[in-house]
């Protein structure tokens, strides 16, 4: 490990010593940061999961569905069926603080007007009421799952970033502060036996002259 230029003086020993102090206080901080935003982490990708999984499966239950619906529809018919929305939704955007991270957040608000069926039951099939009935209730599966996918891949850059600090601060800073320190240490140490030599050979040489 390379040694910083200094000068070998008490002062900059009493420095680089608060310096490697704070360093290792910073350090141990810092682990345990990374610790806890991977337990978050880890929390969120099983949620993940669970949330796309669930997505899928119902997005391909309403996808076998609507195919069903239009063997047996014309598309005019569904166009029709679908042209107007039922029912609307208001969705809030907004912020929430985790480990020190800005992640996004969406609340799903239903308005209490409107129908979820705006058409004739006569008009299309079974199928197509099924599909529009779970992709109204899949509506705030799916905004949760994008808010906790951008909450992960946050995360995960956040917790990229203090892994790099954490390695600097292990292998690089630290180290270098404790060379350095060692090596300003050896050298007052050597001035000060040099000087007590130089002190001992004067005073030998005084005590000859007498």
């Amino acid at each position: 490990m390379a040694v910083a230029r200094v000068n070998p003086t008490r002062m900059e020993l009493t420095r680089l010593k608060g310096r490697l102090k704070t360093a290792t206080r910073g350090h141990k901080l810092l682990k345990d940061k990374s610790d806890e935003m991977i337990r978050q982490f880890m929390l969120l990708i099983k949620r993940n999961v669970a949330l796309r999984t669930e997505a899928e499966q119902a997005l391909k239950s309403v996808l076998s569905d609507f195919m069903l619906a239009r063997a047996v529809s014309t598309d005019a018919e569904i166009e029709e069926a679908v042209a107007v929305p039922g029912k609307s939704v208001k969705v809030t955007s907004g912020s929430k603080n985790v480990m020190s991270v800005e992640v996004p957040s969406f609340m799903v608000e239903a308005t209490e007007k409107g129908e979820t069926y705006p058409y004739s039951f006569a008009t299309v099939t079974g199928e197509l009421d099924n599909c529009i009935g779970v992709m109204g209730e899949l509506l705030p599966l799916l905004i949760e799952l994008a808010e906790v996918e951008k909450t992960c891949n946050m995360l995960a850059d956040e917790i990229e970033k203090n892994r790099r600090r954490v390695n600097a601060l292990e292998y690089v800073m630290i180290p270098e502060f404790k060379e350095t320190i060692k090596y300003i240490t050896m050298k007052l140490d050597e001035a000060e036996r040099a000087n007590t030599i130089r002190l001992m050979k004067v005073k030998s040489m005084i005590a000859g002259r007498n």
